[in-house]
């Protein structure tokens, strides 16, 4: 299994905006996404226009060819793109242990 990491900052005061258009890109675009396994999306406390959006994939190439590669990344892109402060930080990560 996969874990991508998504750092996102978006435009201030555009927090239950942004919660809402996140949410349903996941549930219509990216969870029909071949190897898609799951996601969570956590909000910063102190940083109020901070996300962490964590995607879980079968393989990387899962996220970096089939998903990328796609209309549906487009589609992805126009829903939650515009409250974007700047180009979102993304990295992955191998599940190396995990709680019961």
């Amino acid at each position: 299994m996969i874990l991508e990491v998504a750092d996102i900052r978006i435009h201030s005061g555009q927090q239950a905006a942004f919660e809402e258009a996140i949410q349903r890109a996941v549930a219509t675009v990216i969870s029909q996404a071949q190897g898609f396994q799951g996601f969570t999306v956590n909000h910063g406390i102190e940083s109020p226009e901070r996300y962490l959006l964590q995607i879980f994939w079968a393989t990387l190439e899962n996220h970096t060819v089939d998903f990328r590669g796609s209309a549906a990344f487009t589609e992805w892109r126009a829903i939650v793109g515009p409250f974007f402060a700047g180009p979102p930080t993304v990295e992955h990560f191998n599940l190396i242990a995990k709680s019961s």
